[in-house]
């Protein structure tokens, strides 16, 4: 699917399908081509990097992207949406390796215990989904069945789900049955960005003090 880009401003790529596929390191629940993008400043940093984020978890204010807009990639309906989860900790350093620890218990619960707070748009052209997830909880500013141009604010980049910083993943599928969904494969106006890349264009913004 061509998609823009779901920000405004300066984003890391990470899990790109650039890279492989499937991009997440599996298929199910429709995640084979999907992208994360973590906001960053001029430094390329989602956050400062301290010792306390090498031994503890770091809240989520502490992060560039927490809060920004997350805007929608295509043209269409909203026919999913979510805002349940709470936005927890973010997970950098040693912290990060009991989170893995507990991945199994999102993936038994299923696609919606992974997204987290969520929004998910039928593309008005392909008749496809796209959906954006680890969303902010109470930022959702759209409602099921609610017709929206691509560029349209949806909500905000949050650390809801299983997210280890604020970031937005966002997928392609060809069902809402997220159980048996196909994964899509996603191009942008400017091609398939890779890990590591810094894409998207706007005003830098400064990493949070505190």
């Amino acid at each position: 699917m061509e998609l823009d880009y779901p920000f405004h401003g300066r984003c890391l790529v990470q899990n790109s399908p650039a890279n492989r596929v499937p991009s997440h390191g599996t298929d199910r629940f429709g995640t084979s081509f999907a992208m994360d993008f973590v906001p960053v400043d001029g430094q390329n940093r989602s956050a400062r990097f301290t010792g306390t984020s090498l031994l503890r978890t770091e809240a989520p204010e502490k992060f560039v992207g927490f809060g920004q807009p997350v805007i929608s990639p295509v043209t269409g309906t909203v026919v999913l949406a979510d805002d349940h989860a709470e936005d927890h900790d973010a997970f950098r350093g040693l912290s990060s390796v009991g989170y893995a620890l507990t991945q199994a218990c999102r993936v038994a619960a299923g696609w919606g215990a992974l997204a987290g707070n969520y929004v998910v748009v039928q593309d008005s052209f392909s008749g496809q989904y796209v959906a954006l997830c680890h969303l902010r909880q109470g930022s959702i500013r759209v409602r099921v069945g609610q017709s929206i141009q691509a560029g349209t604010a949806v909500a905000q980049f949050g650390n809801s789900g299983n997210s280890t910083e604020p970031h937005v993943h966002v997928q392609a599928v060809d069902s809402l049955d997220f159980a048996q969904a196909v994964g899509l494969p996603l191009s942008f106006p400017d091609g398939l960005p890779r890990n590591g890349q810094i894409v998207g264009d706007g005003p830098e913004r400064p990493v949070p003090s505190g």
